[in-house]
């Protein structure tokens, strides 16, 4: 069965999984409120194989969180993801950020999930997903207000989730709006995907490719 190991950076959460054949085997992560990729995801790389008795030849493929999120976060990750593919010469896969979020929540079958991923100010990274977590909309980046989603609130209970969801529930009142608190990406969430498209040869070009930002990175001003 195949041995993949999972990188997820796309958010404050540092989270790193080994998984084989769609299985976890072990998972290491941290989410301390601040971004420390550049640190622990090395560390978090070696613990995860040593704790499995497993070395990086082992190894059958890497995959990676590809966004939306955090510009720098996917950054880190991404280009861990190459470095591990080019030195071991594994295919890579990505694996989008907001269906690894969304298999978070548990839902009744005609209920729709809302993954949000937090932006600037009022705005948010989201997806829509059904309750078999299948997209049914594409990914936006949008600004919160009154009437965001409200077809899908008025036809189904709507789970919103993910950091991104804080800013949305004194926006989005209604019956149908759940907000499930306390859920970033993980690399827990990647078993599944990762395997099936590793089942599929749905690999990525290494070379070229690139971290799914959803829109241009601006810099800030530096602080004097």
């Amino acid at each position: 069965m195949p041995l993949i190991l999972n990188i997820e950076t796309a958010t404050k959460n540092c989270s790193v999984s080994l998984t084989e054949g769609g299985r976890l085997v072990t998972l290491k992560e941290l989410n301390e409120g601040q971004y420390s990729h550049s640190e622990k995801l090395h560390l978090f790389i070696r613990d995860v194989l040593e704790e499995a008795g497993k070395t990086f030849s082992d190894l059958s493929a890497v995959a990676v969180s590809k966004g939306p999120g955090s510009y720098t976060g996917l950054r880190i990750g991404v280009s861990t993801a190459k470095g591990l593919c080019f030195a071991l010469d594994l295919p890579m896969i990505s694996v989008p950020t907001l269906q690894i979020l969304a298999m978070q929540a548990k839902v009744e079958d005609v209920a729709v999930i809302v993954p949000l991923i937090d932006a600037r100010r009022m705005e948010v990274y989201s997806a829509v997903f059904n309750s078999r977590y299948q997209q049914v909309r594409d990914t936006e980046a949008e600004i919160i207000n009154s009437t965001s989603f409200k077809d899908y609130l008025a036809a189904n209970n709507v789970y919103f989730l993910g950091d991104g969801a804080d800013k949305c529930k004194e926006i989005i009142q209604h019956p149908n709006a759940i907000f499930l608190e306390g859920h970033f990406p993980s690399a827990k969430q990647m078993a599944v995907i990762s395997f099936e498209r590793y089942k599929k040869g749905d690999f990525e070009d290494v070379a070229y490719f690139e971290p799914f930002y959803l829109k241009d990175f601006v810099a800030g001003k530096p602080k004097s």
